[in-house]
């Protein structure tokens, strides 16, 4: 009997450390949601599950503007998501816990003009009607054009709010004669008939072709900087692998709606990316800088603190090693 008992004991025993064991598995298995655009310039995250685990998941949620993601992101409802420097800095400039993990795409934006519009040099758009959304990027590149031609966006040119959806419609009925934009609309333009790219982003040593990144919040990195960094090294992979296979990358983008002729014009105005540098973040930093100029925030946020590059660091060892 007491050898019966025993048996018992140990078989219970057993049993339990194995169910810890699955409990510890479950508890490890990545559920995660990531929030980006359905965009050929913010594609990435489609991408994540091929890098993860069978039973990990991750859903990936699109949104069309990306206040509305950070917001989400902010409430607890992503776990990672896509911005634009200026949103990411705009955020940080108000105190709210953002950190940005990695890069997403650079350039990405143009200028586009009407056909018919007699606009031909940039400072051709004195006395024009051009539509743009505030408080983007596109919206700081518009004005960082207008300044470097020498016209007050508020006296010289007609600024009109109208979502990027309808600008295109917009150019092409001549309501305005130019907009500022990300793309696929400027290569639509083009590939419609309708418009043309007056200016691409320069590349030069201020912000240049900075566009956007991925970020997650200081919650999240502190409690569960291990589901970060799965899904930055899943970033980083699925990056890479579109880079290298131009077909692959625009098979998926087209998927989205975008015809595969505009996608092809678009193309060479993206530039997938998830390094991030010292040079990345001084430009980052006279961003932030040009945007209190230009009266879009009111203090310049600590930029530094701004990133955490321990994860794009992990996993670029992790693909050497």
């Amino acid at each position: 009997m007491k050898k019966l008992s025993v048996s018992i004991i140990t078989l219970l025993l057993v049993l339990g450390v194995m169910g810890c064991s699955n409990e510890t598995k479950q508890a490890l298995t990545l559920q995660a949601k990531v929030g980006t655009w359905k965009t050929a310039q913010t594609i990435q995250p489609f991408f994540y599950q091929d890098y993860l685990d069978v039973d990990d998941q991750v859903e990936v949620v699109s949104f069309t503007n990306p206040g509305d993601m950070k917001a989400a992101l902010l409430a607890g409802s992503l776990d990672l998501c896509g911005t634009t420097m200026v949103t990411a800095i705009t955020a940080a400039s108000k105190g709210e816990p953002i950190v940005v993990v990695s890069g997403l795409s650079n350039k990405c934006s143009a200028l586009a003009v009407g056909a018919g519009s007699g606009i031909y040099s940039e400072a051709d758009l004195k006395g024009k009607k051009i539509a743009y959304v505030p408080g983007t990027m596109h919206h700081l590149l518009l004005l960082e054009v207008l300044n470097q031609n020498g016209l007050d966006p508020e006296k010289d040119v007609e600024l009109i709010r109208i979502d990027f959806f309808d600008m295109g419609q917009a150019l092409a009925q001549e309501t305005v004669d130019a907009f500022y934009s990300g793309e696929p609309y400027p290569s639509i333009a083009i590939a419609e008939g309708y418009g043309r790219v007056l200016a691409y982003p320069r590349d030069d040593e201020t912000f240049g072709i900075i566009n956007s990144g991925m970020i997650t919040t200081k919650d999240k990195i502190e409690n569960d900087p291990q589901m970060i960094q799965e899904l930055v090294t899943a970033h980083v992979k699925a990056t890479d692998a579109l880079e290298a296979d131009r077909g692959l990358w625009l098979a998926k983008a087209a998927e989205f709606g975008t015809g595969p002729q505009v996608l092809e014009i678009a193309a060479d105005n993206i530039d997938l990316f998830w390094e991030i540098d010292a040079d990345y973040i001084s430009r980052v930093k006279n961003l932030a800088q040009r945007m209190k100029e230009q009266g879009l925030i009111t203090e310049v946020p600590d930029i530094e603190a701004m990133f955490d590059l321990s994860f794009i660091e992990k996993a670029q060892k992790d693909l050497e090693s």
